[in-house]
This record gives structure tokens, C-alpha cells and sequence, in this order.
């Protein structure tokens, strides 16, 4: 990704990404409608368009509940990161087998008579819930993310417009949970799609309610304030050296701060925010690769020592004064301007080294 608009540079984890993701909707797909014809065989028989608005429709709402669990799921377990890592690529993946569902759906209910297909479709009987309008909304919804998934936007838009644009995803998502439940299962003699499609409504309320608490318990455990004078300044304990592993980073709260990342760049350690620049990712569940701290979300890279982005990247995050005594380390709560070089702070050897990995 860029913050300049032009057409995103594809590496190889973007690659086999896009083609797991292209394989899997054809093989979904294929399969959906080969499985239709040989359960439902003439003259109960479901006919191709049918199938084909079922299939693209069911796949949609698979990938979605994908999305909107992988965050969650990345904050539970490290196995889930590489999903994040370009989730965006899943949702606009999602939004065009989404649109293709609606534009079948609009070709065959609608496209046969003189109005316009849009209008046909949406044009619901008196006294019946507008099961279309749901799914119309949240297509656009849907179509306004894709459209400015691209890092431009979050640059020409800033941070706070793009995430609130990007959290409508939980009202798109109401409303095609709605658009679901009061469409295609009204005519759904069989239960099991609808317990299915409860049942994924609440694995993702569940996760998001699980992690949130997890956050906020982190907030309430946190270490209590030890504060030192030194020269006019705070300084606050808040671990010890042996609880930093080897390439990562202990995440620690300071009342009234935002969370702080203390890494471990072989045997120094830097003080950053533990807020990314790029989307707000949790930079202290990333680690440091190639001398640089890199956020577990999008793989945005800061150098420990400054908190600056390697050229030609220009990010920058707030850096921390750090120091050790004996095999405690101590910080300054207040921040540094983003980008301000702070010398990391040697220590001795780890008392037990073969645990560093």
C-alpha cells in the first residue's frame, strides 16, 4: 500500500493471498451450484440463475463473517495475523462477489418488465418488511469501504474519518443480517440455515465482547505507579528486563498515558507508543524484523531507536526516555514528539537466554 494513488506494488504474501482468495470463491461457487443440481434433480430442479444468486449471496455472507472475525482473533492468538495482514484485500474480494449476488438478483426478479430493474426490486408490497432496501444499503455501504480501502485515502481523508467510515462495516452488517432473516429464510422451510446464520451472528458479537473485555481488564491489572525523582523527572518501574523477549515487546499501561511498547533489539531496549501510525495497530504484538519494529496489522515498520518509518516512508511515532537499573526498567511517562531519537539502553545478558525465543 501507498499513501500516493497508484496501482498497489504486489508482493509475494499479497500474491498467494489474492489467489487463495480467487480459488476459493470459484471452488465455492462451483461447488454450490454442482451440489444444487444433484440434491435438488427435476422437476423439484432450482434453476442456474437461482443457484448462481444463492451461491454468490451465500459465499458473500461466509467471507464477511470471515472479516469480521479475523480482527478479533488476531488479538487472541498470533496464528490469525497473517489474515489481517491484508484483510482489505478479503473485503473488496467480498464486495464484488456481494455485487455480483445483487446484480443477478436485479437481472432476474426485476430485469423482465418495463420498470426499472432497481426500482422493481426495491419496490416492496405494502406491509412487508423491505428485506431489499437492507441489502441495498449495505451494498453501498459496502461499495463506499472498497471504494477507499486504498492508503490515499486514509492519507487525504485523515485517521479519524477513514476509521469511522470503515466502522459502518457493523451497520452494514446489521443490515444484512436483517436483509437475510426477513428475505431468503421467510421462504426456508429447513431451520438449519437459520440457527447457522444465528449462530455466526453470535461468534462475531461473542469475539468482539471477549476481546474488548480483554482490553479493558489489561487497563484495570496494570502495574501500580512506582515513581523516582530524577533531575525534575518521573520515572516510572513498570518490568523487568527478563520479561521482554527477544525481538518483542512488552506492552505496559501508565495511568493517564496512552500504552507504551518497551522492545527488545538484541540486548537494548527502546520505548515507543504502542499505537501504529498507519491504522492504529497494536505495535507491541508486532516484533522486530530486519532492525525494525513492524505492526502485526499491515506490517508498517518504525525504527526502534526514533520511531521513524525507513525511507522512502515517512510515518512517525512518539518515542520514550528509558533506562534500566539492575533488572528493572524504568520510563519517563511523557511522551517525545514523533520521530525524536532516543539512544537504546543496553543491558546484560537475560538470566535465562534460552527462554528469549
Amino acid at each position: 500500500m501507498s499513501d500516493a494513488y497508484r496501482a498497489v506494488q504486489w508482493n509475494a504474501h499479497k500474491r498467494i493471498y489474492d489467489l487463495i482468495i480467487a480459488l476459493s470463491v470459484t471452488g465455492f461457487i462451483a461447488l454450490f451450484v454442482l451440489f444444487g443440481r444433484v440434491f435438488f434433480p427435476p422437476p423439484e430442479n432450482i434453476s442456474l440463475p437461482i443457484l448462481l444468486i444463492r451461491a454468490f449471496g451465500v459465499c458473500a455472507m461466509l467471507m464477511l463473517h470471515i472479516i469480521l472475525i479475523i480482527g478479533p482473533l488476531a488479538r487472541i492468538t498470533p496464528l490469525a495475523a497473517p489474515l489481517l495482514y491484508n484483510r482489505r484485500h478479503l473485503g473488496v474480494s467480498f464486495f464484488v462477489v456481494a455485487l455480483l449476488h445483487a446484480l443477478l438478483a436485479l437481472g432476474f426478479y426485476g430485469g423482465f418488465g418495463t420498470e426499472n430493474p432497481v426500482l422493481a426490486v426495491l419496490d416492496a408490497p405494502p406491509g412487508s418488511v423491505p428485506f431489499e432496501f437492507f441489502g441495498f444499503l449495505a451494498l453501498l455501504i459496502f461499495a463506499m469501504m472498497a471504494a477507499t480501502s486504498h492508503d490515499f485515502w486514509l492519507a487525504t481523508l485523515g485517521d479519524a474519518w477513514w476509521k469511522t467510515l470503515h466502522m459502518l462495516v457493523y451497520i452494514a452488517y446489521t443490515l444484512v443480517i436483517a436483509h437475510v432473516l426477513f428475505g431468503a429464510l421467510q421462504s426456508e422451510p429447513n431451520l438449519i440455515p437459520t440457527l447457522m446464520l444465528l449462530l455466526g451472528a453470535a461468534t462475531v458479537l461473542s469475539l468482539h465482547l471477549w476481546t474488548g473485555a480483554r482490553e479493558v481488564m489489561f487497563d484495570f491489572n496494570r502495574n501500580p505507579l512506582q515513581l523516582e525523582e530524577d533531575n525534575n523527572a518521573e520515572w516510572v518501574d513498570v518490568c523487568s528486563v527478563d520479561e521482554i523477549q527477544k525481538s518483542r515487546a512488552k506492552v505496559v499501561q501508565i495511568e493517564g498515558q496512552d500504552r507504551i511498547a518497551i522492545f527488545r533489539n538484541d540486548n537494548s531496549l527502546s520505548a515507543v507508543t504502542n499505537v501504529c501510525a498507519h491504522q492504529g495497530g497494536p505495535l507491541g504484538e508486532g516484533k522486530i524484523i530486519d532492525g525494525c519494529i513492524t505492526c502485526p496489522w499491515h506490517g508498517y515498520q518504525y525504527k526502534p531507536d526514533t520511531g521513524e518509518s525507513p525511507p522512502p516512508y515517512t510515518e512517525k511515532i512518539s518515542t520514550y526516555e528509558i533506562r534500566v537499573e539492575g533488572r528493572r526498567v524504568l520510563i519517563r511517562p511523557e511522551p517525545h514528539p514523533p520521530g525524536t531519537h532516543v539512544e537504546p539502553v543496553p543491558f546484560d545478558p537475560w538470566l535465562n537466554e534460552g527462554d528469549s525465543e
